[in-house]
């Protein structure tokens, strides 16, 4: 499923083509503050409906960009450099697929350069853009990588990602100070476990 997110609408591309519009996903809303035995006409809520609607506009933006743009820029001038390109500790946000509650980590993201590189604002900004989508950490680290590896073609990419899920925290088994590690690896990475330590070593 492709989908979309505006100002004005959610924009959600199936086989109905379905549009749902800004004041029924706010009616949405206001059913499920109904649902938990709250009056949506209170003062204090009445303009909760409008604020949740925004607030999924910024936590779900992912799904209306594209992550190779981010990465379509390089350069080539790089004086013969050959190890490894770290980015570590990036803060993220996203939330769980399963009930829609935060995910708060750091990612590192690594990558063996063949012959480019590119700007290390854009690492953050692909981690960014899936992060702000529904997600399981593990679907998320394959994501990264991928995407790493299909626009910016290079020997071999690293991701780490370490992150606190609140659906394990604040409900279910209500667990504090539990996080959960990923990792993947491919080209040159996937291949020299010696080059994995390194990264792995750099990244923690």
């Amino acid at each position: 499923m492709n989908s979309s997110i505006n100002a004005s609408k959610i924009i959600i591309d199936n086989e109905n083509d379905k549009i749902i519009s800004k004041a029924e996903a706010e009616e949405a809303v206001k059913t499920l503050i109904r649902y938990i035995g709250e009056d949506p006409e209170r003062e204090g809520l009445i303009e909760t409906p409008k604020r949740v609607i925004k607030s999924f506009n910024e936590f779900y933006a992912g799904y209306s960009q594209d992550p190779e743009i981010f990465l379509s820029k390089t350069f080539e001038d790089i004086e013969g450099y050959n190890d490894i390109v770290l980015l570590k500790n990036i803060n993220f946000e996203s939330h769980c697929e399963h009930h829609m509650v935060p995910i708060i980590g750091k990612a590192s993201i690594g990558y063996y350069p063949n012959k480019r590189v590119v700007g290390i604002s854009k690492l953050a900004r692909v981690l960014d853009l899936y992060a702000k989508r529904l997600q399981t950490q593990e679907t998320m680290t394959a994501q990264i990588l991928n995407c790493i590896d299909k626009t910016l073609l290079p020997k071999g990419t690293a991701v780490f990602i370490d992150a606190e899920h609140h659906c394990m925290s604040t409900r279910g088994v209500l667990k504090n100070d539990v996080t959960m590690t990923t990792n993947l690896f491919s080209g040159c990475f996937l291949e020299d476990t010696n080059l994995q330590d390194r990264f792995l070593k750099m990244a923690t």
